[in-house]
């Protein structure tokens, strides 16, 4: 949703995604709940407090509100695996998703998993949901061909945030009956 800034403490770093508030909003619109859901090891390894966290995440969802856009829930994960040890809600972990199932009520098979690396979409597979990379600058090309050859249904490739929405969209509505 927005641009990889490698631990960003400063709200001013926050860049959205090309189409990102647009595709936010269509959710919105559709009564999908929009959910982040994201990895911040950079709290644990001192780079960011929580407060600068707080910050950025604050100025994300002032930047699609100027679209008409918002963002339903956000959880985020401060471990690092490397000192703390594995964690359930570190993705491609589904701590945090289990968690916004539980607050919002949502259906995990009956939801859209998008990002732009493998861990972010991994989840899909986990819970039988849709998983959708929309490859950026910094995602790995081992990320974009994993997901290429992934054969069985619950991961796709998408050009764009809007794309990834219309699959996504799709997705649930079939889920839904």
């Amino acid at each position: 949703m927005i641009a990889d800034a490698h631990y960003p403490s400063d709200p001013s770093q926050v860049v959205l995604l090309p189409g990102a508030a647009h595709a936010v909003a269509r959710a919105n619109a559709a009564g999908i709940p929009v959910v982040v859901v994201t990895n911040q090891s950079g709290i644990a390894r001192g780079h960011i407090t929580e407060a600068q966290y707080a910050a950025v995440r604050d100025r994300m969802n002032a930047l699609l509100a100027l679209d008409g856009a918002r963002v339903d829930a956000t959880y985020h994960c401060p471990h690092w695996p490397e000192r703390d040890g594995p964690c359930v809600c570190r993705k491609p972990g589904i701590g945090m998703h289990q968690d916004a199932a539980q607050a919002l009520r949502l259906s995990l098979p009956a939801s859209v998993y998008v990002g732009d690396r493998w861990r972010d979409v991994q989840p899909a597979i986990t819970t039988g949901g849709l998983g959708i990379l929309v490859p950026g600058e910094e995602t790995p090309m081992d990320d974009v061909q994993r997901a290429r050859e992934y054969t069985r249904p619950g991961v796709k490739l998408a050009d764009s945030i809007d794309e990834a929405i219309t699959l996504g969209l799709a997705w649930i509505a079939k889920a839904r009956g």
